[in-house]
């Protein structure tokens, strides 16, 4: 359970100081893939970094399973980070001269398990996201879903408890968009592990249980999933 209390965050520019987070408080369940929804510069994509403990807040916490991530520095925070987190970037982010399964394997080699170990749990990974058949392939030689789904992979192969993902589909058609996002629900949403996306892409909003609409640095309408579309800009 990630629990967010009275998150707020400022960034100076010049003489002036802008707040782009302004006391966030919700709590996100395991077991949920909630989406972070809103027009550009609302301040979702901060509050993503930091739930990833990526950036510190100005004022307020987040608890991750009761653990305060945002008192974590150093070391503490990057051992935190690597042991529980899962991430899913805009862009794959794969490394051109390792296939699929290396790739997948770096967050396994970076814990000190060797290559070979990494590279057979991640294969077993890419076969549950439809890619055991491309586990040897070049980042060149896979579309943009399939690229996306060794990036899903990566980010699954150690079993973290929160995994986050930053505009998954944008790059992807409509097809491919629906084939990953069907892939991170069967795979991601567990009952142990919290989902959160952040998306301007309204076509994957009915793959969310629940959806957090942001304006302005606030949390403006919290609704289930589904049925409700939210505008974005």
């Amino acid at each position: 359970m990630i629990q967010i209390d009275a998150i707020s965050k400022d960034f100076e520019a010049g003489e002036t100081t802008l707040r782009v987070l302004d006391r966030v408080s919700t709590t996100l369940r395991p077991g949920e893939l909630t989406m972070l929804v809103g027009p550009s510069g609302c301040g979702k994509t901060t509050l993503l970094s930091i739930l990833s403990g990526i950036l510190t807040p100005t004022e307020g916490q987040v608890l991750v399973n009761g653990t305060n991530l945002t008192a974590l520095r150093g070391r503490a925070n990057a051992e935190f980070r690597r042991r529980h987190l899962g991430f899913v970037f805009q862009q794959f982010n794969l490394l051109p001269s390792l296939t699929a399964a290396e790739n997948a394997a770096i967050p396994l080699v970076a814990a000190g398990v060797s290559l070979a170990e990494g590279v057979e749990r991640a294969r077993a990974v890419l076969a549950q996201v439809d890619l055991a058949a491309h586990a040897d392939k070049l980042p060149r030689q896979l579309s943009g879903g399939q690229q996306q789904r060794v990036a899903f992979a990566r980010a699954l192969v150690h079993g973290p408890k929160l995994i986050v993902c930053d505009e998954p589909t944008s790059a992807l058609d409509a097809q491919s968009g629906h084939q990953v996002m069907d892939i991170l629900r069967a795979n991601a949403v567990r009952p142990d592990t919290t989902v959160v996306v952040v998306t301007h892409d309204s076509r994957i909003f009915t793959f969310a249980d629940r959806i957090l609409s942001m304006s302005d640095g606030r949390l403006v309408n919290d609704t289930r999933g589904g049925s409700h579309v939210p505008q974005t800009a």
